[in-house]
């Protein structure tokens, strides 16, 4: 399993080879690249549109190397932003982690959707 062994320096620096290697650098800017990510990230969405949460579990299956390939988009893309305005992706992902732990306290949103405005 890859993501056994790979780490974010590594995909961070295969994405930033892949991406000089085309000279797409000059096309590489946060507007840019956050447009991708969103763009990317709603045709994993489209896969699911009109169907149910239940029949969504079975698009899943019927449509698991269609996703998979949207779903690396939206990786390439976010590395590519990290990349590009020089964001540490693990940072950024422990501090939000963090933040986000002490506005849902696991005591008391367990097994509860609810916004933690609402707590």
């Amino acid at each position: 399993m890859q993501d056994d062994t790979l780490t974010i320096n590594k995909a961070k620096k295969a994405v930033a080879q892949f991406v000089a290697e085309r000279d797409w650098q000059q096309f590489h800017t946060p507007k840019n690249l956050s447009m991708a990510i969103a763009i990317e990230a709603s045709e994993i969405m489209e896969h699911f549109l009109w169907v149910d949460s239940e029949k969504s579990k079975t698009k899943l299956q019927e449509k698991r190397s269609d996703i998979e390939d949207e779903v690396a988009d939206v990786f390439i893309a976010l590395l590519s932003f990290c990349n590009t305005c020089d964001i540490d992706l693990g940072d950024a992902f422990f501090a939000k982690l963090d933040s986000t732990k002490k506005k849902y306290p696991a005591d008391k949103v367990k097994g509860r959707a609810i916004k933690y405005t609402d707590l």
